[in-house]
């Protein structure tokens, strides 16, 4: 019998001004995805902006890798990035300016992921 693939859901709230605790939460969902977990983000908020076209290469902490390569790192790798759709309504941003590879998602669909995860952690 197989082992079914842990499945993780990080939840960011903070943009770039908290980069510190935003890169740590890149890390280690890159990390989980080399672990072979199923890793989901899920940005809210502030967070939103971590997926707008260009804004990664504005966000850097001294002893970390840049936003823009951890996000980047994380999509090629099988990761899974969604995003609030009223949050990005409300700030008026399409998607067309999201980054490839980031979805945005309803309120039904965060929750199903939530229930179908084994471990959800917040930033």
């Amino acid at each position: 019998m197989s082992e079914e693939r842990q499945k993780l859901v990080y939840v960011l709230n903070d943009g770039g001004e908290r980069a510190e605790k935003v890169l740590t939460a890149l890390a280690l969902a890159n990390i989980g995805v080399a672990m072979e977990s199923d890793v989901t983000i899920l940005l809210f908020g502030e967070a939103t902006r971590l997926a707008y076209k260009g804004y990664g290469e504005t966000v850097h902490s001294i002893e970390r890798q840049p936003m823009a390569k951890l996000m980047r790192d994380f999509l090629d790798s099988g990761g899974k990035v969604m995003i609030c759709g009223p949050c990005i309504k409300s700030r008026q941003v399409d998607p067309s300016m999201l980054i490839d590879g980031v979805e945005p998602t309803s309120g039904t669909v965060v929750n199903d992921t939530f229930l179908e995860a084994d471990k959800v952690i917040s930033f």
